[in-house]
């Protein structure tokens, strides 16, 4: 098969279009053929070196894939060949063929493009096991949304519109605020200008519920800004990973700080990916089959030009996803 390997770490150049073994699904495991393959700050900090694989998963980059199901392993029985599927995997999304375990996997609804929906599941993952399984989030609350025009934060603006809450965002443009409004976002806030802890405060007593992106740099204003019993969920350290927790200010707002990640967490059991995909399933698929909720894709890149769609995502100029088309199915 055709896959995007690494010649060592460093900038998109280090990405190269080669021939791979193709992958052999085993117990529980199906084989896709993949149509599309989300892009994600994930691979970005593994092409740099800066988060490997976990072990025993693919070296490749791509944490999620689309296409057609080709093969079942042992011990798999809800699917079968021919399936449209999108799926959440661990690594081996930049190629034509991934394995990926059959508990990963969600059924692509009736007239969804297999490119938009190799957008959704690592987003829909993202979303729903941390602002509804971790932080409780509900209607009439208030969820602050850092890099609203991000992957993430244009699934989760639709999320918590879906369930009632209230959506402040950041954003770095105008523009992308604009469209962050269109999506159903509530509270716009320029981060260039804008002081995001006076906003959300003006707003009322704070935010219920904060998911942050940026880690260290946001962690003394985003306490700032929680409301009483509030939940700060942390994903992302693009603003670095050492920062200074203020815990009297945490302890008057009985507040919470949880920091979580998907790509680690176990296959099976409490807090597992296929608990998290099931739970997808069950309340947030739906909203996706219905139009609800849709993915929000900037560009379609072809698999051969890899390196051009992670510079796209160093621009910061996209609003949603990237994704790689590897082949029509």
């Amino acid at each position: 098969m055709r896959a995007i390997e690494l010649n060592g770490f460093g900038g998109p150049e280090v990405m190269a279009l080669t021939d791979a073994p193709d992958p052999v699904p085993g117990h529980g495991e199906v084989l896709v053929e993949v149509a599309a393959a989300g892009v994600n700050r994930a691979d970005l900090m593994q092409r740099q070196g800066l988060y490997p694989p976990p072990p025993g998963a693919s070296e490749l980059m791509g944490l999620e894939v689309s296409g057609v199901i080709a093969e079942l392993g042992d011990g798999v029985s809800d699917w079968r060949v021919g399936d449209r599927v999108c799926g959440l995997l661990a690594g081996g999304g930049y190629a034509e063929k991934a394995v990926v375990p059959a508990a990963q996997l969600l059924p692509v609804p009736e007239g969804l493009d297999l490119g938009a929906a190799a957008g959704l599941p690592e987003v829909a993952a993202t979303v729903w096991s941390n602002l509804v399984m971790t932080a409780g989030l509900r209607s009439g609350q208030l969820l602050l949304v850092h890099g609203g025009g991000g992957g993430i934060g244009t699934h989760a603006i639709q999320v918590a519109r879906e369930l009632g809450a209230r959506v402040a965002v950041t954003a770095g443009s105008a523009d992308k605020l604009r469209r962050c409004a269109e999506l159903g976002a509530d509270v716009l806030i320029n981060y260039r200008e804008d002081d995001f802890v006076a906003t959300v405060r003006a707003e009322g007593s704070g935010a219920d519920v904060i998911l942050d992106n940026m880690g260290a740099a946001y962690l003394a204003r985003n306490v700032d800004a929680l409301a009483d019993f509030g939940h700060l969920v942390v994903i992302g350290m693009q603003g670095g990973v050492n920062g200074e927790l203020n815990i009297g200010a945490l302890l008057r707002k009985w507040g919470t700080v949880h920091a979580t990640n998907v790509r680690s967490r176990p296959a099976t059991g409490h807090g597992s990916k296929a608990e998290i995909i099931a739970e997808v399933r069950r309340h947030l698929w739906p909203l996706v089959a219905d139009g609800s909720v849709v993915p929000v894709i900037h560009a379609e890149v072809p698999l051969a030009e890899a390196a051009e769609a992670h510079r796209l995502m160093d621009s910061g100029d996209v609003f949603g996803k990237v994704v790689l088309r590897v082949q029509e199915l």
